[in-house]
């Protein structure tokens, strides 16, 4: 009687690359790993939604999603989530298969977090000057910090994951493509859901920035979508200074490129990203550096909470739109996230003498900021 391929396999009567052992353990493994990466999704509660305590215009509500609370204390929890998952269901992730991703601080420290849970060495290719504070972070997971200049950061994670027959995570490509956009519990889906039993569920805005590109992709799909429940909101990406994604998208080239470093971490790129998607953005904003800085000194003395530049880079696009919204007499929300703890900004964003060595004098941007909380603006 003739044998079928998997018995010849068994029985050890024809070749294969790995035995079916081999194939079995393997396949336990990651059936583990993704319940255990699951696992800690379930643990997580969502991050809450709230709403500024100032009221800028009585008839327009800005609220902020906050991603602060999730364990690693950023937005970058979601992607490097999804990233691991991605590369696990794609059979790029095994037992021992060392991990290697390019990152400014927060996303590595959210990988190396999962890579830790997994049992997986984790390898973070940061630009030099990468803030102490971050560097700490991915070292207390486990992770092994690389220190390159910023333009060699591509390069070098693909060269390390390479040499280490490793897996290069690859936010920037990945970041689209690892998160499911129409549903499960992803932020769009959530963020929309919490806002349901406002005054006015559907936001006439949400402002985000760009670090990968994939927030901002993932939140301009589901708007797509979800068009008929969605068909007011638009979406706007704040962009800082020394970054590309704006004039990218002002003169719609993927290959712009700008030489200098963001000041703003975890958002702005040298580069246009491959998963900054630009047609699904409704408006692009350049935010100065100063006016971001100024706006997340504004936050605190406000809310009593402490954030990342980033956020203040959201919130002053977001008071830029609530500005035309009322000068045109309109109705409605904003939404945009708080994308970190300024925990991790101490020796910046809070410091005086650094604001001052990097020439960024908020005064002028506070003085701004209350006219149009006042509505002076």
């Amino acid at each position: 009687m003739q044998r079928t391929a998997d018995e010849n396999i068994l029985m050890g009567l024809c070749d294969d690359h790995s035995s079916v052992c081999e194939i079995a353990k393997d396949r336990a493994w990651i059936i583990e790993a993704v319940k255990t990466i699951e696992a800690d999704q379930h643990r997580s509660s969502d991050t809450h939604l709230f709403k500024l305590p100032t009221r800028v215009c009585a008839d327009i509500d800005i609220y902020f999603k906050d991603e602060s609370t999730h364990p690693t204390g950023s937005l970058k929890h979601r992607l490097a989530r999804s990233l691991i998952l991605y590369g696990l269901c794609n059979g790029e992730i095994g037992r021992g298969t060392p991990l290697v991703e390019a990152s400014s601080g927060s996303t590595a420290v959210s990988e190396a977090y999962f890579a830790q849970l997994l049992g997986l060495p984790f390898y973070a290719v940061v630009p030099v000057g990468t803030s102490e504070t971050k560097l700490r972070e991915i070292k207390r997971y486990g992770g092994q910090i690389h220190a390159v200049e910023a333009p060699l950061i591509y390069d070098a994670a693909i060269n390390l994951a390479e040499d280490m027959k490793g897996y290069y995570l690859d936010q920037f490509t990945n970041a689209e493509r690892a998160t499911d956009w129409r549903s499960n519990n992803n932020i769009a889906e959530s963020l929309f859901d919490q806002m349901s039993l406002e005054r006015y569920p559907a936001p006439s805005w949400v402002v985000v920035g760009a670090g990968t590109g994939g927030t901002s992709a993932t939140i301009g799909r589901y708007v797509r979508y979800r068009a008929e429940a969605l068909a007011n909101t638009k979406l706007c990406v704040a962009d800082p200074e020394h970054s590309a994604f704006f004039e990218g998208y002002k003169t719609q080239s993927a290959e712009y490129t700008y030489a200098t470093k963001s000041r703003i971490e975890g958002v702005g790129r040298p580069r246009m990203e491959p998963s900054f998607l630009m047609s699904i953005v409704d408006r692009m904003m350049k935010v100065k550096d100063a006016a971001s800085f100024a706006a997340t000194l504004w936050l605190e003395q406000e809310t009593g909470r402490q954030f990342g530049p980033s956020t203040g880079l959201n919130f002053y696009a977001t008071l830029v739109l609530a500005n035309e919204m009322r000068a045109r007499g309109e109705a409605g929300s904003i939404v945009t996230l708080i994308c970190d703890s300024g925990s991790r900004y101490q020796d910046s964003c809070y410091d005086p003498q650094w604001l001052e060595d990097n020439g960024l004098d908020v005064t002028e941007h506070v003085s701004r900021i209350q006219q149009i909380v006042q509505g002076d603006g």
